[in-house]
């Protein structure tokens, strides 16, 4: 009986070779996971998320932020890189080169998830163990359908948050606060 070749897993730099398309990858145990673009609705509430997060981390010189197409190297051997919807990487944290011109070799401080209507429960779920296991120290689970933000401090630490209610940077973002409302256009 013949034994299938096994596919070669692909590495973090493989993937950052591969030619620009109409979709957005992210590699996951070294297979290549393929995204179709989103909705409007979803590119509408990242970019008001990453400016709202921008402009609070540039006036208080904690970083940088970064936008839904930037990899995250989460683990290596099997390579495993992340794109979240919109991330902050504390200022001490910057390599002294600066900003990579590749993915940024470790997990974002902070990782904003923008649920679409496609995505499954367990596939977010394993997004948000995984930015854990490799550091991050704050995950934001924005749900457009119910307009809740879901606050994870671990994989297991969640807190709901409402329309009314305010969402804080905790001690990942000192001072940072907005009214969840302020997300939803």
């Amino acid at each position: 009986m013949a034994v299938p070749a096994q596919q070669a897993l692909m590495t973090a730099e493989e993937l950052f070779e591969l030619p620009n398309d109409d979709y957005k990858y992210e590699l996951v145990a070294g297979e290549l996971i393929r995204m179709a673009p989103t909705g409007g609705e979803h590119g509408v509430l990242t970019v008001r998320i990453g400016r709202i997060l921008d402009e609070y981390v540039e006036a208080h010189d904690l970083g940088i932020c970064s936008s839904a197409e930037t990899g995250f190297i989460l683990q290596r051997n099997p390579d495993i890189v992340r794109a979240p919807d919109a991330a902050f990487i504390a200022k001490a944290r910057i390599p002294e080169t600066g900003i990579p011109t590749a993915y940024w070799p470790f997990a974002p401080d902070l990782a904003v998830e923008v649920t679409s209507p496609s995505d499954r429960f367990t596939a977010v779920q394993t997004k948000i163990s995984e930015y854990f296991s490799a550091g991050t120290r704050l995950v934001w689970v924005v749900e457009p359908a119910t307009r809740t933000v879901y606050v994870y401090r671990s994989a297991h630490d969640v807190r709901a948050l409402g329309e009314d209610a305010e969402l804080t940077g905790e001690d990942v973002l000192p001072g940072f606060r907005c009214a969840v409302r302020r997300l939803f256009p």
